[in-house]
Order: structure tokens, then C-alpha cells, then sequence
């Protein structure tokens, strides 16, 4: 299947250039391609994510992606989808979020595994030797101020107000694009649907600079909203991170195992790599057997892995079986922190103390009464294990490490109390 063909299926695209162009391009040769990520972070979250699994897709099909890391123009920032100046940050925070974000695309695209058809660039290494002569002489002129202004990235912050550095991103970012058609062979631009003015600047510039017949081409992926209307990615908790640290591997997986039914093919098709087989057989599964929600395990299992890794997939799915049975006595203290960091947490002495009494001191149980008959009706568990004796006396050998005592109330209401000094 032709590259595009398979992008269309996947829903991947919003917008092309020159569609038949670009379809027969790369059915003639391997091209080299590129999408830019700036280091306003330390970390990429799943939106980032979008533009980078396509540029995956052009590497698994023989195609050469360059990863462009901003560390100049992550300094001023973009001003698409904001309404407001971004606070700039200083150049040693900027340096820092690149060498973070490097980590991460080379774990995505298999630097270790020494692969050789993808290339990381940074524009500080070029950017920064221009001065602002050449700037405005050799680059600036190619710019029409109207034309500009029309650009729906700029003409959207007209009313509250845009700077003349934020304005000039749109340059800076065309700038990269003739850069890299020059010096990488680079033929074509991915970006999210808010780039598509920049993409464009881009390509007009190569051809004012390079003339009319220079083959390049912009493609961008569409708005990702959930079945409701609202912005995928974003939960209660805030933004879902790459990073292990900002979201655990458990809390990834748990992601995407929430995934809406109606939304989980979709997911399916933009962020996996399964076939159309495989997830046409997941989809007939949503309508026949959606109780068992296989399609947002296995979306849950290939996207954690991705990301991630296999041992990191292991662990999520052994929290996540530990939750489910209630026999959370295999965990690590390391594992309980990432499983239950999201649920009622309390605050214990280590001191020994009868069950039924630290059980009301902590707030779990709201009298001794209900405590006594919750415990005498088997509703309550401490560690994975039922207590049924009132007189039972909860101290520091029934935790985890010395830091965690889990407790479950009925099947699924789990408190992690945490041990002081």
C-alpha cells in the first residue's frame, strides 16, 4: 500500500499541498521528510505525539525522517493555538527541555537499535550564525506583510495582541524548511492542521529562493477531538506525558484503556501500527463483545510498549491485574506508588494499633460500629488479604518496605495509607 494511501485510511491527513504530487513522489523514491517539535518543556505529551507517529510511519516504509529539535525557535516560541505572549525561557531551561526531548525521540525512533535512515538536527546550529542583516536581507524581503497578517496563526492574536518577535516565527520556521531542503534533501513538511500557515510560508520560500520547479510539499494531520467534542489528551489530572516521571507507564496504560468505545478504532488506526485486518477484527469485537474492551487493551498494550518499552508494559499490566484480582501482595513499594498514586491516600503513625481504631482515626471508616461490621462481613482487606478478627493489630510488618499499607473496602475501593516516622 502506497504510503498516502495508508495515511488516508488512518484519517491521518487534514491538508496537502499538492496531493498527486506528493502520491507519486513517493511511489517514485525514498524521500527524506521532517516535522519540528520546540522545547518549550521537558516533555513531549500525547498531542505532540500526532505529527511524530506519521514521520514513524514514512521511517517503517523505507522513508527518511529528520527530527528537528527548536532550541532557537523554542526560545521565542510559537504563537499558534495561544492567545497570549509565551514567557521565554532562558537559554540554559531551553537547553535542558532539548536534551530531554532528544532522549525521547531517539528512544521513539530507534537510535540505539542503530538505525540509520532517520536523522535528529537542531536549528540553534544554524539560526544562531545568521545576523540581522542577512536575516532581514536574505529572507525577510521574500515576506509579504500582507500575506502575513492573513495567515490564521497571526490574524487570530490581531485583536489581543501579538509581538513583532512571536510574528516572526513564521520565518524562522520557513527558514528551517529552505535549510533543510538545501543541505538534507528534505521534500516535505508533516505538522499538526494549526501549521498549515507555516508550512506554506515554507514552501514559498524555497521557491522564491530556489525557483518555480523546486519539488517540496507540506502535509498536516487533523484536530484529534474525542467522540464528545473535547481535546484528546487532556484529563482531569492535566496533560498525559511521555515522560515516566509526569505519567507513570500505569497511568499511560490506564489511558488508553479508558478509551471510548467510539473513539477506540480511530485511536487504533492513528497511533498503532497494527494492520487494517487486525483492526478491522477489533472493531467487529467493539460492537459484538464491548464488555470486554480487547480493542482498548490492545490500543493500551502496542501504545505503552511504544513509548515505554516491554518491561515497562510488563509492569503497568501487573499493577493493573493486581487491581483487578485485589491480590496486591506481589507488588513492589515502587509499583504501589505508581498504582495507587491517584486514589485516597491517608497518613499513619508506625505505631501498633488495633485495626478497628486506626481504621476510624485514618477516616476510612466513619465509626467503629461500621468498622467492626465491615470487618465481621469480610468487606475489608489490608494488603491483599481479608481481615475478619476485630482485634487485629495493624503495625509496620504489615506494609510494604515499611512505607504502604493498602487497604480495600468492598471490591473496588482501595485507600494506600502511607507510613511516618
Amino acid at each position: 500500500m502506497n504510503i498516502i494511501d495508508e495515511l488516508e485510511w488512518r484519517g491521518a491527513i487534514n491538508q496537502q499541498t499538492d496531493a498527486e504530487g506528493l502520491r507519486k513522489l513517493v511511489e517514485e523514491e525514498e524521500i527524506s521528510l521532517y516535522c519540528g517539535v520546540d522545547p518549550t518543556g521537558d516533555s513531549m505529551h500525547i498531542g505532540h505525539l500526532i505529527p511524530f507517529m506519521m514521520m514513524k510511519r514514512f521511517q517503517l516504509a523505507g522513508h527518511h525522517p529528520v527530527i528537528l529539535i527548536g532550541g532557537a525557535t523554542g526560545t521565542i516560541g510559537d504563537p499558534s493555538g495561544r492567545q497570549t505572549e509565551r514567557q521565554l525561557q532562558t537559554m540554559e531551561q531551553v537547553q535542558q527541555n532539548v536534551d530531554a526531548l532528544t532522549a525521547q525521540m531517539q528512544k521513539l525512533f530507534g537510535f540505539a537499535a542503530g538505525s540509520n535512515n532517520v536523522k535528529m538536527v537542531n536549528n540553534h546550529d544554524w539560526i544562531h550564525k545568521i545576523n540581522i542583516v542577512e536575516f532581514l536581507r536574505d529572507y525577510g524581503k521574500h515576506f509579504s506583510i500582507n500575506n502575513m497578517l492573513a495567515k490564521d496563526i497571526v490574524s487570530s492574536r490581531l485583536d489581543s495582541g501579538i509581538s513583532f518577535t512571536e510574528f516572526s516565527y513564521q520565518i524562522l520556521q520557513s527558514l528551517d524548511f529552505h535549510h533543510l531542503f538545501k543541505n538534507e534533501g528534505v521534500r516535505l513538511q508533516i505538522g499538526g492542521s494549526d501549521q498549515w500557515g507555516n508550512i506554506t510560508s515554507g514552501i514559498d520560500l524555497i521557491r522564491r529562493k530556489e525557483g518555480p520547479e523546486a519539488k517540496v510539499f507540506g502535509l498536516t494531520i487533523p484536530l484529534l477531538l474525542k467522540s464528545d467534542g473535547t481535546k484528546f489528551g487532556k484529563t482531569a489530572g492535566g496533560a498525559i506525558w511521555l515522560d515516566g516521571k509526569k505519567t507513570t507507564p500505569f497511568e499511560f496504560f490506564q489511558f488508553w484503556m479508558n478509551t471510548d468505545d467510539r473513539d477506540v478504532i480511530r485511536y487504533l488506526k492513528f497511533f498503532t501500527f497494527l494492520t487494517k485486518d487486525r483492526i478491522d477484527e477489533l472493531e467487529v469485537k467493539v460492537q459484538t463483545e464491548p464488555h470486554k474492551r480487547e480493542a482498548q487493551r490492545t490500543l493500551a498494550e502496542e501504545m505503552t510498549k511504544f513509548v515505554h518499552g516491554e518491561q515497562a508494559l510488563k509492569q503497568a499490566l501487573k499493577i493493573t491485574e493486581a487491581l483487578f484480582s485485589g491480590d496486591v501482595r506481589g507488588l513492589t513499594a515502587d509499583e504501589i506508588e505508581d498504582g495507587f498514586k491517584h486514589m485516597p491516600t491517608f497518613l499513619a503513625s508506625k505505631d501498633t494499633k488495633n485495626i478497628v481504631d486506626w481504621l476510624v482515626e485514618l477516616g476510612i471508616e466513619p465509626s467503629k460500629r461500621q468498622a467492626r461490621e465491615d470487618i465481621t462481613n469480610g468487606a475489608i482487606s489490608m494488603n491483599g488479604e481479608k481481615v475478619t478478627d476485630v482485634n487485629e493489630v495493624v503495625s509496620i510488618e504489615n506494609s510494604f518496605d515499611g512505607k504502604f499499607i493498602i487497604i480495600r473496602k468492598g471490591k473496588k475501593n482501595y485507600s494506600l495509607v502511607k507510613l511516618e516516622d
